[in-house]
């Protein structure tokens, strides 16, 4: 694992998320409560999570309103056991960073 600078300090609003490619990977970063990292792709048709509506600790996917929990990356709709990967993020002076 490494910390890879994805972000400039105060680039994700509060209560947004934004989409990153870190390594090949597209990672949804979201300022709620702290930062929070998971993949950025739901599980039903491949649409970004980034720009979804977040509700608490709840991001609703834009496309077909399916619902992620941002700290567990849990589907919480239709699929048992589902879950995105999840990432550490963390807020430095120089940036926003992400454990890859």
């Amino acid at each position: 694992m490494a910390w890879k600078k994805v972000a400039e300090k105060n680039e994700i609003e509060k209560g947004k998320g934004k989409e990153y490619i870190v390594d090949g990977k597209k990672i949804a970063i979201f300022n709620q409560d702290g930062y929070h990292g998971v993949d950025a792709l739901c599980v039903h048709q491949d649409g970004s999570i980034a720009p979804g509506r977040l509700d608490g600790h709840i991001v609703e996917c834009p496309l077909h309103f399916w619902h992620y929990n941002i700290k567990t990356g849990e589907l919480l709709d239709f699929l048992k056991g589902v879950k995105l990967q999840t990432y550490k993020v963390e807020a430095r002076a120089d940036g926003v960073y992400v454990d890859i």
